[in-house]
């Protein structure tokens, strides 16, 4: 856990932010946000309770000073006014408000049943703030076939190795910059791959992929590597970057006019879940292991695709659009 950003955290949350890190496995980043939403929390406390100067800016309170005795004042009340404070004076959307959520309920539930500091959860029958789920954007088939076809150059292998992988395994960026060739097992075709909080997971590596690999890897540079462990490696002989990845994604896209319409490298993950489901009739719950996915319901947002798509040819039908006239019709009376 990095120091200088929590300097001013209390000991008790620097406590649980460290549980969380060691204890649970979560990822810098996710620590990370939990003491920025925490710290949001108990600014909002110590302004809504009249603890701080009224001319002291929201952003310069300092929460050094939250205890367990101010903590225990907490009521299930407050925190609907604070997230009331945040949809209306920080216009914080749905989605935001419902991870801010998130982190209030795992802090209380620490405090409640792992450190036993509180003897009842105060914000146990705390909701999640309904959250308008947009389905992804993804290729079709069509589109991802003609942005693989669009491969070409000096590191023409590699690239469409990175392209087949983000496709046909559904990868994030992360996981694919992290891979070490050990990573890749020829044996029986899999791939280990370490996801969010550490946790790894093995996927099954494809005709196309396996093709990929075994074409990169013979041109693959091997003198001079920094890290000779990493599978993907740039012009300058490290490990590629994701701003590297980022940018000969893009490139790609932009070959097929797909650059600038919000399509990115997550997007290619979105398009290997869905061409998974719809034309490989994969079951969900597989799908859901494939993708690293914690919960179910991350993963059924799929299933929504296909039920959108026959939405858009009920509309797209030349009588879509055909009313009955008013007034009086001839219909010929049935006996």
């Amino acid at each position: 856990m990095r120091t200088s950003i929590y300097d001013e955290a209390p000991q008790i949350l620097k406590e649980f932010l460290g549980y969380m890190e060691t204890v649970k496995g979560k990822s810098e980043h996710t620590v990370e946000e939990y003491y920025l939403d925490l710290r949001t929390f108990f600014r909002y406390i110590k302004q809504s309770e009249h603890l701080v100067s009224e001319q002291t800016e929201f952003q310069d309170i300092t929460i050094s000073d939250v205890n367990i005795e101010l903590i225990r004042t907490i009521t299930l009340t407050k925190v609907y006014e604070y997230m009331n404070f945040l949809r209306t004076d920080r216009q914080n959307k749905a989605a935001s408000r419902s991870r801010k959520v998130s982190s209030l309920r795992t802090f209380f539930k620490y405090l409640t049943n792992k450190v036993n500091k509180l003897e009842v959860n105060p914000i146990e029958e705390l909701e999640t703030p309904k959250n308008k789920k947009a389905l992804p954007k993804y290729l079709t088939l069509e589109q991802s076939l003609e942005l693989l076809s669009k491969v070409e150059g000096p590191t023409a292998e590699r690239d469409y190795c990175i392209l087949t992988l983000f496709l046909n395994c559904g990868l994030r960026l992360s996981e694919l910059v992290g891979l070490n060739i050990s990573d890749v097992h020829n044996s029986n075709k899999t791939l280990r791959i370490v996801g969010k909080g550490n946790k790894e997971r093995i996927v099954y590596l494809n005709e196309s992929c396996v093709s990929a690999i075994q074409r990169y890897l013979t041109v693959r540079p091997k003198d001079g590597l920094q890290d000779r462990k990493a599978l993907f490696i740039s012009k300058q002989k490290k490990r590629i970057s994701p701003k590297t990845v980022q940018y000969i994604v893009k490139k790609y896209l932009n070959e097929i006019d797909l650059g600038g319409q919000g399509y990115s490298v997550h997007k290619l993950r979105h398009t290997a879940a869905t061409l998974m489901y719809q034309h490989g009739h994969v079951d969900i719950r597989v799908l859901k292991d494939i993708l690293g996915h914690e919960n179910l319901g991350t993963t059924e947002i799929y299933t929504h695709l296909s039920s959108q798509q026959m939405e858009d040819a009920a509309l797209k039908n030349p009588l879509s659009h055909v009313k009955q006239r008013t007034g009086r019709t001839n219909v010929k009376k049935q006996d």
